[in-house]
């Protein structure tokens, strides 16, 4: 038993007891109250705007008592220090250090928690993954090179699959030689991460590496706000279970796979369940693999077991790490076995250096001495150690030495080898692989991308913002780290810690129960046989009966007869034993053939089960026997059931049996049963029954309290009237009653009295005070306990099977039918994430979204183009349909509109609404752009959306009567006609009509009516919608199976599969853009009838003269010129040109003087700002040793002061 903490007692004297009183003096209230109301007002309402800003949607927490290791992310592009910062962890965590990092690695970071480190490799694959199942993301930066575009990648998938908790970590701050640039850099990178994270999101700045680790103060202060983070259940996680896989296992009969290479493989996965309990039968998928059904699944104990015992520190010789894949922790539980791995043991030296491992101070290959104390070695050790040993120099495989081996039947033949014979497999054909190409289009406004290549020859891609390149000025100083405490110890290394559970094996069906009870039974064997055959016979005995009598009464001559007692009918012992390890089929025997009596089932009067359990009337004849082959004692019946059930005989085996069936029955002696044989014994407990007579005198009156309140008065509390009942059965109403019921009734009201009273002073005022807020959370803590409280005493089985597997326990689970690509191309670098579907999620559908197409990528989206949407757990390509509502009907749209939400159908597995999505053209690594396409959210699950087109038909009309036109170029059939009859048409001029009716001949044309006179120019145009059905096209992303998982290739786009070829891009005729000639429109003149333009005014009247078609006087006379007007038009001309002549040279003449006066006034005012600018500098410079001789005056006064105070 441990002993109880001691109990803080704080001081109360001392020096500081009179500091906390002193402290206590100042603070009073009412010194420091608002005496303004405004100020009161101001001051509640802020509290209140800080109490709202606290408050969020309340959420259902279900994690365990034992909650699942926290996952916790690393993310960053290569180079950022990921492995380097998981191997800092690791080493602040267990004191151990870790040579390669595979897999999932399972640390104990406190006494309450475990942390699970993931390094994410820079593949969308791999980030897409981790952003599902990470609890805490470390997203590292090299603030030497600055953002990348993987990193805004990441951050855009959080976003749309529910954005767990994340903190910046900035590395290669050591490349930094100036402490200006390194903290405006710093600066720049803390307000970038904030705009896309939130304001205040933390940041860590990591220094340079330190033999291989970062420095352990910064791993230090990190790993205390690891420690204390707290998680905020999200929905998609809170509603669904998952499982990280850290091991697999491949069961596959190793002889099936040398047959054929490529069959379907049995897998076992292990790890710890997260987010909801999942049920045995529940179909899981694995992104990157498929959908696939659970075989089986089954507890395992605890790899990594949180500290057993309450301590302040963790104890060094318990265990602080896991990590199977990367070959640390050395135990591995399975089902039915545990494997231990001991490194080294069964290797040789030189087996060591090749692989790179070499021990303290071998800093050289291994040299012949090494290798011939090897030998000498192994002459020491067996020959199964040296055979394992010597298979490590086996240069080649076992089935290629066959594939080479000869075999020669006669002395002069060719030798055979096993490679000339013919195979009758069939060849695998491997699909060829097309490169993804891209095609261009417009920018969009974004990050600029500016990519390096570094000294290994990677491109990287730096996220350069506009903003960037302008000196903005940000306040200076450094971010203060800091640091809170914590109440665990975690400076201490531990060791293995093996706890053995036996429901952790898995076996918790009823083989572990029937072992019990065997082991029981042997126990009562030891203590009622003391001699050696007695403890034999205990493998064949089946109860305490079977040993013979143990009243102690044993006479010589029966311990002779038991000394070869065991050896009888050991056909029918054994089979005893067989059967009693079986359950019996209850369902079966009850609502089956009905071929016993509920009697017999009861008394185990049956042929079936543990035993046959037959009752005999000779039983006193044979009570002193075990196994008997007389008369009686059930050896006839061996010949019809083979022996395979014994007969028992005593009263004291039947009470031994009943024990072994039910273990929770209290022992009793059939003696002590023979009272209930009277019939008056009986009678006197009839009435106790629900069968029993109540018309007995006194049965009401002698029962117990509670018979007697449900029989008496009582008043109906709602609608006030009051019931009297019969106290006493067979006497008259108006009786008086007894003492006992007069008791009973006024202790009924007291109770109801304090009741009501306990309800009117408490029960409204708890209600009061409660807010919304606090009664939704209240009734999830109420259904929380009732749901706990509803399993809270069945077994682990029962509860497994109805509730399912809860969170955080270890578990195996055995899968088939796997693709033999997956255990072909494992790689543990990459996550295996098997997440659990609900029921509907597993049906295929159309699916309504609203999408928006990312605005930092490049192309806009197109209809019916494949992309790849990661939804739920599940990465899958198929081709959506975008639309917009307007009301009416879902308009289909070619192309994603910019800057704007638009609809979109999909068909592929069905998801809840609210459920967020990101989009990707392409997970390979061929383009170089910003990768995210569109995000979005599921929005409805409907098939009977209709999306529909706009169809537009033409027509001209070829004969006009007032309104009424006949139509042609439209239709081509009077079927189709037929269709659109009373379809409302229009021309180009807005003139409105209506299809009337098909014409006979010619096919297609019909007859129309319009709203006025249309004219024989005029195109009529018939606006239709034509509905688009969603291609059902749905291909899951198998990038697990490759094995080169970043060459996943999916259904390729028109233009990449156009470019691989080498294929011109078709031209429609229709689509190319000609030159349209319309001719001028000629219009009649306007014809006024006489007697309208009689009646007209004159001025109004139109002045219409004939065209002459002749020329007139005037046109017809030549003007000739005197004499003298030559001579007056000639100085005409003349004067005009030398005015002409002067005006050119005065304008030519002022153009100089202006540009002298120009250059003069350009020299006046360079030395006016030259004369200006030395006298501001001089006045600034007056100031300046005027400001500074007061500084000092000032400085000097407080220093006299001080100094007069120091005296």
């Amino acid at each position: 038993m441990e002993t109880p903490q001691k109990a803080h007692r704080a001081k109360t004297s001392g020096a500081k007891a009179n500091k906390h009183k002193k402290n206590a003096e100042k603070n009073n209230p009412k010194a420091f109250g608002f005496l303004s109301g405004r100020k009161a007002e101001r001051a509640g309402r802020r509290n209140m705007d800080r109490d709202q800003t606290r408050l969020h949607v309340p959420l259902v927490d279900r994690t365990p008592m034992e909650a699942p290791p926290v996952v916790v992310a690393v993310v960053g592009p290569p180079g950022t220090g990921k492995t380097t910062l998981i191997k800092s962890l690791v080493k602040r965590y267990t004191k151990h250090s870790l040579s390669e990092i595979k897999g999932p690695i399972t640390v104990i970071s406190g006494k309450k928690r475990r942390l699970t480190f993931i390094e994410c490799n820079n593949d969308l694959n791999s980030m897409i993954d981790v952003a599902k199942v990470a609890d805490l993301i470390l997203l590292l930066v090299d603030a030497s090179f600055g953002l990348e575009m993987e990193t805004f990648e990441f951050l855009n998938i959080l976003q749309t699959h529910g954005f767990p908790k994340i903190m910046g970590v900035l590395t290669h701050l050591d490349r930094f030689k100036n402490n200006k640039t390194l903290k405006t850099t710093k600066k720049k990178l803390k307000h970038r991460f904030w705009t896309e994270i939130y304001q205040g999101a933390k940041l860590f700045y990591l220094s340079g590496v330190i033999n291989g680790r970062y420095p352990n103060q910064e791993i230090l202060n990190l790993s205390r706000f690891i420690s204390v983070m707290k998680f905020r259940p999200l929905i998609w996680r809170n509603t669904h279970p998952y499982m990280i896989a850290d091991r697999v296992e491949d069961l596959t009969d190793p002889e099936m796979v040398r047959q054929n290479p490529t069959c379907d493989r049995t897998v076992t996965l292990y790890g710890y369940l997260r987010g909801t309990n999942m049920k045995s039968g529940m179909r899981v998928h694995i992104p990157g693999v498929g959908d696939h059904y659970m075989d089986d699944v089954s507890i395992l104990a605890d790899p990594c077991p949180l500290p057993d015992k309450v301590r302040k520190r963790l104890d060094e010789k318990q265990k602080l790490i896991y990590a199977p894949m990367s070959d640390v922790g050395g135990i591995m539980y399975d089902k039915d076995a545990v494997y231990i791995n001991v490194p080294g043991s069964f290797t040789k030296k030189s087996q060591f250096v090749k692989n790179g491992i070499k021990s303290a101070g071998d800093g050289s290959d291994v040299d012949e001495e090494e290798e011939e104390e090897e030998e000498e070695q192994d002459y020491e050790k067996g020959q199964g150690e040296r055979m394992v040993m010597n298979l490590q120099d086996a240069p080649d495989t076992l089935a290629s030495q066959l594939e080479e081996s000869e075999l020669r039947i006669f002395a002069d033949s060719a030798p055979m080898r096993a490679g000339d014979v013919e195979s009758d497999e069939d060849e695998e054909v491997e699909d060829e692989d097309f490169d993804d190409s891209e095609e261009e289009s417009a920018g969009t406004k974004g990050p600029r991308e500016q990519k390096e290549t570094d000294s290994n020859g990677r491109v990287r891609r730096r996220a350069v913002f506009g903003d960037e390149d302008e000196d903005v000025e940000m306040e200076s100083g450094d971010e203060d780290d800091e640091d809170e405490d914590e109440d665990e110890d975690e400076d201490e290394d531990a060791e293995d810690d093996e706890e053995n559970d036996e429901e952790g094996h898995g076996s918790f069906g009823g083989r572990r129960k029937y072992k019990s009870k065997f082991e029981a039974k042997h126990k009562i064997g030891k203590k009622n046989d003391s001699d050696s055959d007695g403890e034999e016979d205990v493998a064949f005995a089946e109860s305490d009966s079977d040993l013979g009598d143990f009243s102690g009464n044993d006479d010589e001559e029966d311990e002779e007869d038991s000394a070869l007692r065991w050896k009888d009918d050991l056909m029918a012992k054994a089979e005893s034993v067989f059967h009693s390890k079986r359950r019996p089929n209850l369902m079966r025997l009850i609502y089956g053939d009905r071929k016993y009596t509920p009697e017999q089932i009861a008394h185990g009067d049956i042929e079936e089960g543990p035993l046959k359990l037959k009752s005999d009337e000779n039983d006193e004849e044979d009570s002193d026997e075990g196994f008997g082959t007389g008369p009686g004692t059930g050896a006839e019946d061996e010949s019809e059931d083979d022996g395979a059930f014994l007969t028992l005989k005593t009263e004291e085996s039947d009470t031994v049996i009943a024990q072994t069936l039910d273990s929770c029955k209290a022992t009793l002696e059939f003696t002590d049963l023979e009272q209930w044989d009277d019939h008056e014994v009986k009678e006197s407990i009839r009435d106790r029954f629900i069968t029993g007579s109540l018309d007995v005198p006194g049965a009401t009156g002698q029962g117990d309290a509670d018979e007697d309140e449900a029989f008496g008065d009582f008043e109906d509390l709602e609608s006030g009237e009051k019931v009297e009942g019969d106290n006493t059965v067979g006497s008259d109403k108006g009786g008086d009653k007894s003492y006992e019921d007069m008791t009973r009734d006024e202790i009924a009201a007291k109770k109801e009295q304090l009741k009501k009273k306990f309800e009117a002073e408490y029960g409204e005022e708890d209600e009061e005070k409660k807010d919304f807020y606090e009664e939704i959370k209240g009734d999830m803590a109420k259904q929380m306990q009732i749901n706990a409280a509803e399993f809270e005493d069945d077994d682990p089985t029962t509860r497994a099977m109805v509730e399912g597997f809860r969170p955080g326990t270890y578990v195996r689970i055995l899968l088939k039918d796997m693709p033999c690509e997956f255990i072909q191309h494992f790689q543990p670098e990459y996550p295996i994430i098997m997440g659990g579907l609900l029921p509907a999620e597993e049906n295929y559908g159309f699916i309504q979204v609203r999408i928006k197409k990312h605005r930092w990528h490049r192309k806009i989206l197109k209809t019916n183009d494949p992309l790849i949407f990661s939804l739920g757990w599940r990465r899958i390509q198929t081709m959506p349909i975008y639309s917009l509502n307007d009301g009416t009907r879902n308009r289909m749209l070619k192309y994603t509109p910019e800057h704007m939400h638009c609809l979109a159908t999909v068909y592929g597995p069905i998801h809840p609404p609210n459920t967020g999505f990101c989009c990707v053209q392409s997970v390979s690594d061929a383009t170089s752009s910003f990768r995210i396409s569109a995000t979005g959210v599921v929005l409805d699950i409907d098939h009977s959306v209709e999306i529909v087109k706009k169809l537009k038909l033409t027509g001209h009309p070829y004969k006009i009567h007032k309104n009424t036109a006949f139509i042609k170029d439209m239709f081509t059939s009077a079927l189709e006609v037929a269709k659109f009859e009373g379809a409302n048409i229009r021309t180009v001029s807005g003139i409105r009509g209506q299809v009337k009716k098909a014409l006979q001949k010619p096919e297609g044309h019909y007859r129309a009516t319009f709203e006025d006179k249309v004219l024989m120019s005029d195109i009529v145009f018939l606006r239709a919608w034509y509905p688009i059905k969603p291609k059902k096209f749905c291909n899951p992303v198998t990038s697990l199976l490759l094995a080169k998982k970043k060459e996943w290739q999916g259904m390729r786009l028109t233009g990449q599969v156009r470019h691989a070829l080498q294929m011109q891009t078709p031209q429609n005729g229709d689509s190319v853009y000609r030159p349209v000639e319309r001719m001028t429109r000629r219009f009649n003149t306007l014809k006024v009838p006489k007697a309208i333009r009689a009646a007209l005014p004159f001025a109004s009247k139109p002045k219409l003269l004939s065209k002459q078609r002749q020329p007139g006087l005037l046109q017809r006379r030549a003007v000739m010129l005197e004499p003298e007007e030559k001579k007056i038009y000639t100085l005409m001309q003349q004067i005009h040109t030398l005015k002409n002549e002067k005006d050119r040279k005065r304008g030519e003449k002022e153009k100089e003087r202006k540009a002298v006066y120009e250059a003069k006034k350009a020299k006046e005012t360079a030395n006016y700002d030259n004369r200006v600018k030395r006298e501001r500098k001089e006045v600034f410079r007056t100031q300046g040793k005027e400001q500074k001789r007061q500084a000092l005056k000032e400085a000097g006064g407080r220093r006299k002061k001080r100094k007069g105070s120091d005296d």
